[in-house]
């Protein structure tokens, strides 16, 4: 993932209500940090209205929707903002935006695929890898923790996963 992409912090899942609010599945580090911003979409939508919805994700208002019609049609789309505007990094941490598409090794070097999506279920991210190549029966993909266990170390290139977790 190149340095200059934008970051997605969270997705509109549809409208609520009648006067143009939307519904957001909140990314990344949640409803705290989708509030530190009000331009997204390289100024394309404007918030000017959040709170959460007590679910995990928020409920938004932007200036450019005036109506339930017009907030059906922002289904599916993606927060975006720049990397300029988000906090530095500490040692250890990263944006999932960073980890998408990494090349992944195993300990041993081979090659064992690509990362394909980032998720957290609450203890700490999970890592989804696309198996390269895939096999022809049987899981395509294969989610492991990113864990100093699981994930030995990574950078802008490429994951090195311990063995162990790839069976």
């Amino acid at each position: 993932m190149s340095k200059e992409a934008p970051v997605t912090l969270a997705a509109a899942t549809g409208a609520h209500g009648v006067a143009g609010e939307v519904r957001l599945k909140l990314l990344g580090d949640g409803f705290d940090a989708l509030k530190a911003h009000k331009s997204f979409n390289d100024g394309s939508l404007t918030l000017t209205k959040l709170r959460s919805d007590n679910k995990g994700g928020a409920i938004g208002r932007f200036a450019e929707i005036a109506d339930r019609t017009a907030a059906e049609k922002l289904r599916g789309t993606q927060l975006k903002v720049t990397r300029e505007t988000l906090p530095p990094l500490e040692e250890g941490e990263y944006y999932h935006a960073d980890l998408m598409g990494l090349a992944v090794v195993n300990d041993a070097g081979a090659c064992v695929g690509k990362v394909v999506d980032v998720q957290n279920y609450g203890a700490t991210d999970v890592i989804e890898i696309k198996k390269d190549p895939a096999p022809e029966k049987g899981m395509k993909t294969f989610m492991i923790p990113m864990t100093k266990q699981a994930v030995i170390e990574w950078d802008s290139d490429r994951m090195v996963v311990s063995s162990a977790f790839c069976e």
